[in-house]
């Protein structure tokens, strides 16, 4: 079982990104999902989170995200999205995807992927 995470970079603030998770070893329909960020110095967060299923798809975000990140799943491709507009430097972080729940705790989540690196900056 792997997820892989990708999408990363270095961006300006107002910019965009999009990352993007592919998962291997299970079918994304099998559990709830997760973005999760770490930023310098701070303790893991979770950013947003999508249940199982192909209808009637629940989402969650971190305040400090609504209006300005989407996270979607595309089933049959085993692939979890989070679309990241109008960025900000405190977005600044590595970001993580996890599969196996939709809490928002870390340890309710079987699977991680090894993150990746987002950078707001001028």
């Amino acid at each position: 079982v792997q997820l892989q995470a990708s999408g990363g970079g270095l961006v300006q603030p107002g910019g965009s990104l999009r990352l993007s998770c592919v998962a291997s070893g299970f079918t994304l329909d099998y559990s709830g999902m997760g973005w999760w960020r770490q930023a310098p110095g701070k303790e893991r967060e979770r950013v947003s989170c999508i249940s199982i299923g192909y209808s009637d798809v629940r989402t969650n975000y971190a305040d400090s995200v609504k209006g300005r990140f989407t996270i979607s799943r595309d089933n049959d491709k085993n692939t979890m999205y989070l679309q990241m507009i109008s960025l900000k430097p405190e977005d600044t972080a590595v970001y993580y995807c996890a599969a196996g729940s939709t809490s928002e705790y870390e340890y309710d989540y079987d699977y991680w992927g090894q993150g990746t690196l987002v950078t707001v900056s001028s």
